[in-house]
């Protein structure tokens, strides 16, 4: 039966779910991106005097507002609904890439890359917990994994954006693009249901009927759930977890290609490596989902994990191009294809009531990998003189991130939320 025009379906179907979530994703990582493709063409600003210490703080500028844009919106999603905060988040994401574009000065366009990375915080919990909702219960990390991988095409765009325009066009213009998601707005409020439901396939049969979103009461005590006896192991393990995950996709979108310039590899192609680097990640985040939709969820993740320890170490040393790219694309995965996996753990360990908020503070806590990332790297190739550090400080927080997500255990996730207080509630198998 067809929905009454101008209102979303009762349950947001699979499929729009998914392709929505997809391009708003792939729109969030050119804006993510973005700044390391007009980087040579900011030092060479002939009036901003922009040096390589300069073009790290503004990439920390964007990381910082982050965290801030992931606990708020994740928070804001479960009290309001989905629709309003994804809405109100990509008008923010729009106007702040706009202010971008026009920047007269270093200061003001530092000040729009912060307004950005809020907005660009703000969109990943929204856009994950949405499409988790509408996912079919048997493709959940397929359909989710699918979604998030928009972040990883994104960069792609990025770098050939970049590659096409740059230098004849002003830098500038290319954030003219960021606009884009001005057009999403009437699809959100088309597609996006305007209160929280879950799948009634993900809540036992005597948890009732749908729930709606929940009222002002029971939003201030959603943090005090997370950390409550039920949650906290949990909730602690994936915040630690993402923030190793982070650790990795930040140092390596930061270091890694000087790593390998130093460590004796002709990356002529910056371009080339990029491509590999997101190709492996889009290919290897839906490989890992379809395993992990098979009850392999944490293996999957842990595996990811590895994984990207191993890309590091083979990395250390020279190989052939053709090996090289295989690697690179491996540490795209190891790298935002794990933490694309974690996402999805978190989406899949909450009910819908609790989902926004707790992947909002798991990105948001785990946000501080992100900052930590290149200034550790930093750190790592200054005190040890070796061309291989680098590489194997990457090798901690990856298997850090793997015995992180195995101490998770089995648990039962809440089907309904409880009185403020309850701990009776009962949490909902984890995947093996």
């Amino acid at each position: 039966m067809n929905p009454t025009p101008g209102k979303p379906p009762t349950r947001p179907r699979p499929g729009p779910a998914v392709a929505l979530g997809l391009v708003i994703l792939c729109i969030e990582g050119y804006d993510l991106f973005i700044l390391g493709a007009v980087g040579p063409s900011l030092l060479s600003h002939p009036d901003w005097n922009v040096t390589k210490s300069t073009l790290g703080l503004l990439g920390s500028l964007t990381a910082l507002g982050m965290p801030l844009g992931s606990i708020a919106a994740g928070w804001a999603g479960d009290l309001y609904g989905r629709r309003l905060p994804m809405m109100v988040s990509l008008a923010w994401l729009s106007l702040s890439m706009l202010l971008s574009a026009v920047a007269g000065d270093l200061a003001l366009f530092g000040a729009t890359r912060f307004l950005t990375g809020m907005g660009i915080g703000a969109l990943i919990p929204l856009v994950t917990a949405y499409v988790s909702e509408a996912a079919d219960p048997a493709r959940h990390s397929l359909q989710v994994g699918t979604a998030t991988t928009g972040l990883a095409v994104g960069g792609i765009v990025t770098g050939v954006v970049g590659r096409v325009l740059l230098p004849a066009w002003d830098f500038r213009t290319l954030f003219l693009f960021g606009a884009v998601p001005l057009v999403l707005i009437p699809v959100v409020w088309r597609l996006v249901p305007a209160v929280v439901r879950d799948h009634p396939a993900q809540t036992p049969p005597e948890a009732g009927t749908e729930t709606a979103a929940a009222g002002p009461d029971e939003s201030a005590n959603r943090l005090r759930r997370l950390l409550a006896p039920q949650y906290r192991r949990s909730t602690l393990l994936f915040w630690a977890a993402t923030f190793a995950g982070l650790v990795i996709v930040y140092g390596a979108s930061t270091w890694l290609p000087t790593l390998m310039v130093d460590n004796g590899y002709d990356l002529g192609s910056s371009l080339e490596f990029s491509i590999a680097f997101n190709a492996g990640a889009v290919i290897g985040t839906l490989g890992a989902a379809l395993v992990a939709d098979r009850g392999l969820l944490k293996a999957a993740t842990i595996v990811g994990f590895l994984l990207a320890a191993v890309a590091m170490v083979v990395l250390s040393t020279p190989q052939p191009r053709p090996l090289l790219l295989l690697v690179s694309a491996v540490a795209g995965f190891g790298a935002l294809g794990t933490q694309a996996l974690v996402n999805i753990y978190v989406a899949h360990a909450h009910p819908a009531r609790l989902r926004g908020t707790a992947l909002g503070f798991s990105l948001g806590v785990g946000r501080v990998g992100a900052i930590v990332g290149p200034s550790y790297l930093a750190a790592v190739t200054v005190l040890i003189s070796s061309s291989k550090a680098g590489f194997y400080a990457f090798v901690v927080p990856a298997v850090l991130g793997a015995v992180l997500i195995g101490l998770l255990r089995p648990g039962r996730r809440a089907s309904a939320p409880a009185p403020a207080g309850d701990s009776s509630e009962t949490e909902a198998p984890l995947a093996r």
